[in-house]
């Protein structure tokens, strides 16, 4: 354990921005496992109209530096094509 006062700030802060990232990129896959079961089941519809909150997730995440950009951008371009091919 840490003796120096900024040490164990350090560890609180780290602490705190882990469990955010966390629930950001577990709500990230739940919009994307949501667009992927519609994709699956071939519903048009239903797929492009859970392209959008999922894209927005991942676009936020992004900003927040949670997921490098270009990792942001591959997934929403994947998600997209899924939904354009059906």
């Amino acid at each position: 354990m840490a003796n120096i006062k900024s040490a164990k700030k350090r560890i609180r802060t780290n602490d705190a921005r882990a469990q955010r990232n966390k629930a950001v990129k577990s709500a990230v896959k739940t919009e994307i496992k949501k667009v992927e079961a519609a994709v699956a089941a071939k519903d048009k519809a239903a797929a492009s109209e859970a392209l959008t909150p999922a894209v927005s997730s991942i676009q936020r995440a992004a900003n927040k530096g949670i997921y490098h950009k270009n990792n942001a951008a591959r997934k929403i371009a994947r998600l997209t094509k899924a939904v354009n091919a059906l």
